[in-house]
């Protein structure tokens, strides 16, 4: 399964798969738990297709970052969890992506990006990187 139906909900943990569209929102299937959830559209809801993390020089599409992380962990969980410290985090992360923008990209979001790795590694979606986007490069 792609990221393009795979979103991040403010205020609930977690990642959720997009099931269905409805008249007022949407209905999501926690990664975690399984639980279906229905969304409205006031939620903060973002795609995980259309995050991309700050560089120095471009904006790297997140699935890019998951694939590297991937390659790193050859598919395997991160060694470190989301509730490590701030520096160690940081540290990991310059191993993946060693031009991210330090002034953008809070340790908050690398919390999140391991956080969500793990999450999807787990559920043995690790298909980031799309056939088109690897046929490029």
């Amino acid at each position: 399964m792609s990221l393009d139906k795979i979103l991040s909900i403010g205020g609930k943990p977690g990642l959720f798969k997009l099931l269905t569209q409805t008249r007022t929102g949407f209905v999501a299937e926690s990664l975690l738990d399984g639980k279906r959830v229905s969304v409205g559209l006031r939620n903060n809801v973002n795609l995980l297709s259309e995050i991309a993390i700050y560089t120095l020089s471009e904006e790297v599409p997140l699935a890019e970052v998951f694939q590297k992380i991937k390659e790193k962990e050859g598919g395997e969980k991160t060694p470190i969890t989301h509730k490590a410290a701030k520096d160690e985090l940081e540290e990991y992360f310059f191993a993946v992506l060693p031009d991210y923008d330090e002034d953008r990209v809070y340790a908050s979001d690398i919390k999140k990006i391991v956080q969500w790795y793990n999450i999807l590694q787990a559920q043995g979606m690790t298909d980031f990187v799309s056939e088109a986007t690897a046929e490029e490069e």
